[in-house]
């Protein structure tokens, strides 16, 4: 598995995974097409400028075929700072652990080269898949919450996981 930049000619995937019900199930139901162009065109950017880290996952390399995304960024969140992480993995592609690897990979990237230091994950308390990941990669749950995304208040579990600490086994 291979973690490559989100580059412009990665539209069709972000447009797939952001506008698919099954895929957007646990974040509040699809998003429409409006505004996705606008959207991505600034990730691209943020991603160019180095500000946000926004990996699409390539299991195999020869191929160069990806199956999902994985992120870091910052936002402000209940009056602070975070740093947050997601991932979506193609339906296709699911059930072979490859969000967890991709997860890792992340996490461990980011430890390596002091970047990112705390971050937080929120999936949908339904959400027992990216839940069983966050335990899985070294996040500790800290609380259910309320969470906005894309406009809609989610009920979430509030992991994070310290990277400045040694990693849990």
């Amino acid at each position: 598995m291979e973690l490559r930049d989100l580059s412009i000619e990665d539209l069709p995937l972000y447009e797939r995974m952001l506008t698919d019900p099954g895929m957007m199930a646990e974040l509040g139901g699809p998003l429409p097409r409006d505004g996705l162009w606008t959207k991505f065109q600034e990730v691209v950017a943020s991603v160019q400028a180095g500000s946000v880290w926004y990996f699409k996952i390539v299991p195999n390399e020869r191929t160069g075929e990806a199956a999902g995304t994985v992120c870091v960024w910052e936002h402000e969140w209940m009056g602070a700072r975070i740093n947050e992480i997601g991932w979506m993995v193609l339906p296709i592609h699911q059930g072979r652990g490859l969000a967890s690897q991709a997860v890792r990979a992340v996490l461990e990237r980011a430890r390596s080269e002091g970047r990112w230091d705390v971050i937080h994950a929120f999936p949908a308390i339904s959400n027992a898949a990216s839940n069983a990941i966050c335990r899985k990669t070294g996040f500790i749950h800290l609380e259910e919450c309320d969470f906005e995304y894309a406009g809609r208040i989610l009920r979430c579990n509030n992991w994070q996981v310290d990277l400045r600490a040694a990693p849990r086994a």
